[in-house]
């Protein structure tokens, strides 16, 4: 009797460990696809996120480019009144001698 319940029990144990070792490359096929679903969401939130940046830097650099323009443009309106200025001073001083 000793001998059939252990026998029974090895075969009981056996039967357990081989039910756990078949649900175990199932439950781990799944991590590996959520895993790998992961990686895939990552990789495409990061090329959306690269594909802004580049968007980014274009729309800065059309930003300096507006901003350099406006600066000369308006550097130059300086010097033109500066100039403007100076040839009043010199029409005044020279009306005022007459």
């Amino acid at each position: 009797m000793k001998k059939t319940a252990l026998k029974a029990s090895a075969l009981v144990l056996a039967a357990a460990l081989a039910t756990g070792c078949a649900t175990a490359p199932a439950d781990m096929e799944q991590r590996l696809d959520r895993a790998a679903a992961d990686a895939a969401a990552a990789a495409s939130a990061a090329e959306a996120a690269r594909a802004a940046a580049d968007r980014a830097a274009q729309a800065a650099a059309a930003a300096q480019s507006t901003a350099d323009q406006a600066l000369s443009a308006a550097t130059e309106a300086q010097a033109c009144c500066e100039a403007n200025k100076e040839s009043m001073e010199r029409m005044f001083q020279k009306s005022m001698s007459k």
